[in-house]
Formats: structure tokens, C-alpha cells, sequence
């Protein structure tokens, strides 16, 4: 049996993509491997009435990436993109009780991502695996991406994993997306994003920020390496690296404010008011985000992995390498400090008198951090904490990466319709439905753009920055 393969890369200079895309065609069967140049990729396989048919199917598949710029390529020439994991040590607690856990979950895999909301609970490991899990702890649906996941973010509605791959998945939906392709000399740390802009922190202490369309912006690069920490609001974008904080004008990067913490910053939370770094040197400091002024400083007894505030910052919390949490109030005192469990935690989110820990070994932990527990658990008295179980049948969801791969409708049905164009060499997506800006853009998933090709949306969102934002699910118009 005939066996016949094409192996295409996209590789763009400076800031652009890095990808790869085979065909493999044997006999009746089609075979396509695809994903970030240097790493293994998905795989995907489809069977075809005769070998006229399957030879056609994948002359569609190689065109539709010929026409958006990939080009035949030896497979090994260029090499992987960087990738740094986190390299951390977690001793045993020293806090004399341990924290009232309600329920854990072991992801099976190092886990750094966390993002807790209204709704559920996400966690993301090094495994590519993304769980939603409801607030009692059942677990709801996995995401299964093909690289481990650096961190979660959400951005109103929607929810980010980046990865490294280098690209940045959207989980708003049941099928997730690739929203946006980081520059392979771009060995990511962390990510913020904000009203579609995307920031990134990485390795060399660099910040780099990407807009709505994927397309590059503005970059700087901080004092120290190693940038933990990348936070953004309307005013600045928060940049924590080895040497401190920097503050930067949100348009063009303009250096507002810097400030030395004690220590390297190792993770960072924002409030309205001020930002927090978590520090290698043992504390948490409070920073105003108007000067970069420090107005108040928490002290631990080992390194500061992970923060977190209570709404306003009425209570502090900060995850140790020596598996111990701690909570503070907004001036600086500790109110206590207890044992995580099951290792220091990674990242950390509270909601609700509960503490969202993701620790050292895989596990998403929910922690009663009302003051009743506390109490409680400092005299010795602590809940039997659930060993949450993921089921048998777990709806799992991989990334599309073809138009055909997207669901089809053949009317509208209330939804809005968009279409794909091709404009100074880029495909762009803009709205055919009437009631929008027509001179607006939409972000939209660049592996599913086809020029000529029309899809329905649920709804738009408009962002302030003049554009729209798709919501819900996505189908292609046929």
C-alpha cells in the first residue's frame, strides 16, 4: 500500500508563528500530525470511501495551509522553542496544625494554573490538562491541550491557558481555540490579559504585549530575569521580575514607576489600589499602584511561592516553600499560619471564606478559611477532607485546528454571522450581520480562519478598544 507524507512548517520572522503540519496519506486513511515546531503535537485520523476520495481530502488539508503561508520544510532543522518549568523545592510544614481542607483534587501532574469564579473552579497541569470543578468539588469537564499548562487567567467572560507551545488556548467555549501564538524566543513565565490584550512575562525578565488580532505591540525589558509576575489594569501593566517591580504605561510601554522589593518576586496579585509580590526572600510586600510606594510588608518564615487577597485586601494570604499558609490582615499582622496538607501551593485564588490552593504535588485544594474553621483547626479539630474522583465518562475537549473541525449549521437562528476576509496579506474576520460597526474587526481563532469561509457566533461582545469578542459557542455557515 502506497504511503505518501507532506510536512509543511510556518516559521515567520520576529514575532510570528512556529508551527508545523503534516499529512501523512496510506491507502484510504489520512493522517494529520500538527502543532508548535519541536514538540510531538495532536494527531488526527480520518478513513475514506476509495483512495481517490482520501488523496483529495488531503490536497484540501495541504492547500488551505499553502494558502495561509506555510511551505514544505525538512522535519528537525528548527529547533524547539525554550521552555523553562518552574523548579521548586517543598520542605515540611513547621506550623504546629494543620488547614481545615474541604476536598482535594490530584490532577496526576505539577499544576500551576488556577481560576476560581462564580461558576467553577480550573486548575491546569504540566500534563496539558485543564478540570472545571464545581465549588463543592465535583469534577465537570477536562480540557486536554497539547502542551503543559504555564497558567489560567480570565478576562471577564473569558478563560486563557497559556502553554508551552507557546500558544494561548481559549476555554470559553465547549471546543477550545487558539487565541494567541507567542514568539518562540519567548520562553513564557506568566500571562495577564485585559480587554483582548494579552501580556506576557518570560524567562529573560522581558514584557511583551499582543493585541486583539495576535499581532504585536510593544516590549521591554525589565532590570532583573526571571519575571514571575505580569498583572495589568487600565492605568499600567505591573511587571515583577528578579529585581523588583515595574510599572508601564498600558499604550507604547513607557517606564511609570520601579521599585526594589526585598527579594526576587516570585508571584503577584493586583487590587484595585495596590499590587502584592510574593518574594524569595520570605515576605509579601504591598505596593501603591499610583507611585510604586510600599505600604505594607508580610512576613513568612520561608520563601513566598504563591499571594492572594480577600476582596479590597482586608486579609492577605501567602503559600511558602515549607508547605505552610498563612493569613494577614490588611496592615501587616499575621493571623495564622498553618500546614497546606499536601505541599507548598503553586498559585493560589480565595472566594468566599474559602482558600483555592494548587500545591506541589498536582493537587487543587479548597480550604474553609472561614473564621470558625480556623479556630477550630488550630486547637487540633479539622474537617476529613474528600478525595474528589474525576468520572469514568468526563467530557474531554481538544483544540480545533481546522475549519473541519468546527461544528456546521446550515441557518442562523438568532445567532450573528461572521466572515472570514483577507486583508494586506492577513485573514481577518468582520461581521455580515446587520445592527454592528461595520468597520470593526473580530477576534476570532486563527487556525479556523478560511478567507471566504462564514461562521455563526452566539453573540458579540464590543470591547473598548474597537473591536468585537465572540461569545459562546462557534459554528461554520454552510
Amino acid at each position: 500500500m502506497s504511503r505518501t507524507t507532506t510536512y509543511l512548517e510556518l516559521s515567520e520572522d520576529g514575532e510570528g508563528a512556529h508551527k508545523f503540519y503534516e499529512v501523512t496519506v496510506e491507502g484510504t486513511v489520512v493522517s494529520v500530525r500538527y502543532g508548535r515546531i519541536g514538540a510531538d503535537g495532536q494527531s488526527q485520523v480520518a478513513s475514506f470511501p476509495t483512495v481517490e476520495k482520501a488523496g483529495a481530502a488531503a490536497a484540501r488539508k495541504i492547500a488551505a495551509k499553502v494558502r495561509k503561508g506555510y511551505a514544505p520544510a525538512i522535519q528537525g532543522q528548527r529547533a524547539a522553542r525554550p521552555v523553562t518549568r518552574r523548579e521548586v523545592t517543598s520542605a515540611p510544614s513547621t506550623a504546629r496544625s494543620v488547614a481545615p481542607v474541604l476536598w482535594r483534587f490530584r490532577t496526576g501532574s505539577a499544576a500551576f494554573g488556577i481560576h476560581i469564579d462564580e461558576d467553577r473552579c480550573w486548575v491546569g497541569n504540566q500534563a496539558g490538562d485543564v478540570y472545571t470543578l464545581s465549588h463543592g468539588g465535583e469534577v465537570l469537564a477536562r480540557y486536554s491541550l497539547p502542551d503543559g499548562v504555564k497558567c489560567l487567567v480570565a478576562d471577564d467572560f473569558w478563560i486563557y491557558a497559556g502553554c508551552d507551545d507557546g500558544t494561548v488556548y481559549d476555554l470559553s467555549s465547549k471546543l477550545p481555540f487558539g487565541a494567541y501564538d507567542i514568539a518562540d524566543d519567548v520562553d513564557i513565565f506568566w500571562l495577564d490579559i485585559r480587554d483582548g490584550v494579552l501580556h506576557v512575562s518570560d524567562a529573560q525578565g522581558g514584557l511583551t504585549v499582543i493585541d486583539h488580532e495576535d499581532e504585536y505591540q510593544w516590549a521591554r525589558k525589565s532590570a532583573g530575569g526571571h519575571a514571575w509576575m505580569v498583572r495589568a489594569d487600565e492605568r499600567a501593566v505591573y511587571h515583577g521580575h528578579g529585581r523588583g517591580i515595574t510599572a508601564y504605561a498600558p499604550d507604547g510601554g513607557r517606564e511609570i514607576w520601579h521599585t526594589r522589593t526585598s527579594g526576587a518576586v516570585l508571584f503577584g496579585w493586583q487590587e484595585e489600589d495596590a499590587v502584592y509580590g510574593g518574594t524569595g526572600r520570605h515576605v509579601v510586600q504591598k505596593l501603591s499602584k499610583e507611585s510604586g510606594a510600599i505600604l505594607a510588608t508580610y512576613r513568612c518564615d520561608s520563601a513566598v511561592y504563591s499571594c492572594a487577597t480577600a476582596p479590597g485586601g482586608s486579609y492577605v494570604f501567602a503559600g511558602d516553600s515549607s508547605s505552610s499558609v498563612y493569613c494577614f490582615d490588611a496592615a501587616g499582622n499575621r493571623l495564622w499560619k498553618l500546614s497546606t496538607g499536601g505541599g507548598s501551593a503553586l498559585s493560589m485564588q480565595y472566594l468566599d471564606e474559602r482558600l483555592y490552593m494548587v500545591t506541589t504535588d498536582g493537587s487543587l485544594v479548597c480550604v474553609d478559611a472561614s473564621a470558625a474553621a480556623i479556630t477550630a483547626a488550630e486547637s487540633g479539630t479539622v474537617p476529613v477532607a474528600r478525595d474528589v474522583k474525576s468520572r469514568e465518562a468526563l467530557p474531554t475537549y481538544t483544540p480545533a485546528a481546522s475549519p473541519a473541525q468546527v461544528a456546521t449549521v446550515a441557518t442562523v437562528d438568532g445567532g450573528v454571522v461572521v466572515e472570514c476576509f483577507q486583508e494586506s496579506g492577513r485573514v481577518r474576520v468582520r461581521v455580515v450581520s446587520d445592527g454592528f460597526e461595520p468597520g470593526w474587526n473580530v477576534q476570532f481563532p486563527r487556525d479556523i480562519r478560511e478567507v471566504g469561509a462564514r461562521y455563526v457566533v452566539d453573540t458579540l461582545h464590543a470591547s473598548s478598544r474597537g473591536f468585537y469578542r465572540v461569545r459562546g459557542e462557534i459554528r461554520r455557515l454552510v
